[in-house]
């Protein structure tokens, strides 16, 4: 169950940050959106670390796909900057919203995320404030991370190439 489930999450998040296939222009583009707990979360000095991180990351897609599932963290980060032309965390950095709660009030921090780092129960990233402060901690929290996903045109090499994938990994879920 446990190989089934991790074959499943790496087909998907392939299809989330790219990978080979054929034209098809009549399928919509599915975006996805990753979401990340951690039981304690600090910011500071552009760094953005997640202690006691969840070991699966959530993920999820808008109407009219739908689709809700989860993978490993590990598998999340080993496929950060995988995908085909800037359609990649690496080429083009997601923006996040930082989600905690401090002991004084609840925090919301947008910003962007590059160079995951992974070790044991600690996530760290190298952060940009898009709006909020630029220092806090606390937890628990959670971070969500925008839509990878959409090219600029229905007929992208990008956006083609996840149709044949998003397909293929369909038929298995489903």
């Amino acid at each position: 169950m446990r190989i089934c489930l991790t074959l499943l999450l790496l087909g998907i998040v392939v299809l989330a940050l790219g990978c080979s296939g054929t034209k098809d222009a009549s399928t919509e583009e599915i975006e996805w959106l990753f979401v990340q707990n951690a039981d304690h979360i600090s910011l500071q000095d552009g760094v953005l670390t997640l202690d006691g991180i969840g070991p699966t990351v959530l993920f999820f897609s808008d109407r009219p796909q739908r689709i809700a599932a989860h993978g490993s963290t590990t598998d999340f980060v080993s496929f950060w900057g995988r995908g085909g032309g800037t359609d990649n965390f690496d080429v083009d950095p997601p923006n996040a919203t930082l989600s905690i709660v401090t002991e004084t009030a609840d925090s919301d921090v947008v910003l962007t995320l590059s160079n995951p780092r992974l070790e044991g129960e600690r996530l760290q990233y190298d952060v940009a404030i898009v709006d909020g402060q630029e220092s806090l901690e606390g937890g628990p929290g959670s971070l969500f991370i925008d839509v990878v996903g959409a090219p600029a045109t229905p007929v992208s090499v990008a956006g083609v190439d996840r149709r044949v994938t998003r397909r293929t990994v369909a038929r298995v879920a489903y």
